[in-house]
């Protein structure tokens, strides 16, 4: 049996409450993004705007951290898929995974799951987002965010 003087809780992690005020048309709109993303209430939300922005942080302190590159583009590109193959290739310790699927006759999808100082997984993303012929390219950073809960 604890102490008295021993927390039989988890004193970090307990919910504190505070108040937050806005003007009328900010709540408005923050509003209609909570109903838009089917978040259960306001506190959700803000937390998860919370982790987002620290997230954001780690990428930009060039931590350790994990994302999503994909890319679309039309398999008929000349050479395009050797030269996607190329960049991948240069930056073969970062890649954890790829997937390629064909959407139709003519496009693919490529998502390229990577791992990596942020800048580095950023430098790969953006070339391979620029070579001729990615007609879509995107780059979902994340990372564990382990020190936000």
């Amino acid at each position: 049996m604890p102490s008295e003087s021993s927390p039989t809780r988890d004193t970090q992690n307990m919910l504190k409450r505070f108040s937050i005020s806005l003007e009328e048309n900010l709540l408005e709109i923050f509003d209609n993004h909570i109903r838009a993303r089917s978040y259960t209430n306001r506190s959700e939300a803000i937390r998860d705007l919370i982790r987002k922005a620290f997230v954001k942080k780690e990428w930009q302190a060039d931590k350790e951290v994990m994302g999503v590159i994909s890319l679309v583009y039309d398999h008929h590109q000349h050479k395009l898929q050797d030269k996607v193959t190329e960049v991948q290739h240069g930056y073969h310790h970062h890649i954890v995974s790829t997937t390629h699927v064909h959407m139709d006759h003519d496009n693919c999808l490529e998502v390229i799951i990577v791992r990596g100082k942020a800048k580095e997984i950023q430098e790969l993303s953006d070339k391979l987002v620029a070579l001729r012929g990615i007609r879509d390219g995107h780059l979902a950073m994340s990372s564990t965010g382990r020190f936000l809960h």
